[in-house]
């Protein structure tokens, strides 16, 4: 009887013994954890400020430097090519911009960097693929350039918002302009307008006529498949209708002048 006891008492106290070492090991386990995502959380901080920073001081450098967008990095960091020669808005046609602006951003003059009631009427009849382009006004899209990357998300367009606000209180409308001339993709690794007036054209940007530069504009949606200088019949259509809004668009670009 005392040996048959003392085996059970045994095996209560070997099971007794792993239950209290599985909970310490859990316990040890939870301190690891708490600690690994407070480092994740951390982390994730650190690297939201750093951007915001980097937004802040940049938007302020690039008054006075040549801007340079993710794009060009990107491509410089895999060792490839970029065409981009920097000028003027002055050393641009005067079509050029007002073609992008009839084109991509009829308001570009009026609103604080978002066009809200745009915004809004694109955003209730999205898709699940996200906002379209409409959406996006030249501050947004200088925002995308210089500081997020290309696709269609809710999470950049919720970027873009900030940003464009902040370059557009920062920045004359005239300055806004020039950058987004400089730092537009028009072609595989062909950065602004000079670039694109030279690749496509062969003349820089000053002597672009109001057709080429109606052309550049409607290639500017989706500038890797629209060739300025070999237009589709498609391309030459959506610029003949650029064409025939510029003369309108002309009194509302007054933001524009020097």
């Amino acid at each position: 009887m005392f040996s048959l006891n003392s085996g059970s008492e045994s095996a209560r106290s070997e099971e007794s013994g792993g239950h209290e070492s599985t909970m310490n090991e859990q316990r040890r386990r939870k301190p690891t954890v708490s600690r690994a995502l407070r480092r994740i959380v951390q982390v994730g901080l650190s690297l939201i400020l750093l951007w915001v920073g980097a937004v802040f001081w940049l938007g302020l450098l690039y008054w006075a430097v040549p801007p340079v967008s993710t794009l060009m990095i990107g491509r410089w960091a895999t060792l490839r090519p970029v065409e981009r020669d920097f000028v003027a808005l002055d050393e641009i046609s005067a079509y050029l911009p007002l073609a992008v602006m009839t084109s991509e951003d009829s308001r570009f003059c009026d609103h604080t960097g978002v066009d809200w009631d745009a915004l809004r009427d694109v955003v209730e009849a999205a898709d699940e693929d996200g906002p379209a382009r409409g959406a996006s006004t030249i501050p947004m899209q200088t925002a995308k350039n210089l500081f997020l990357w290309n696709g269609r998300s809710y999470l950049r367009k919720g970027l873009e918002l900030p940003v464009a606000l902040y370059l557009d209180l920062i920045w004359s409308k005239r300055h806004m302009m020039q950058t987004y001339l400089n730092i537009a993709e028009w072609g595989e690794g062909v950065f602004g307008a000079e670039a694109a007036a030279r690749r496509y054209f062969g003349k820089p940007a000053r002597d672009l006529t109001r057709r080429e530069a109606a052309l550049m504009a409607a290639a500017l949606p989706n500038p890797r498949i629209r060739n300025p200088g070999r237009p589709s019949s498609r391309h030459g259509r959506m610029a003949s209708r650029i064409m025939a809004r510029m003369a309108s668009a002309a009194p509302f670009s007054d933001c524009l002048k020097g």
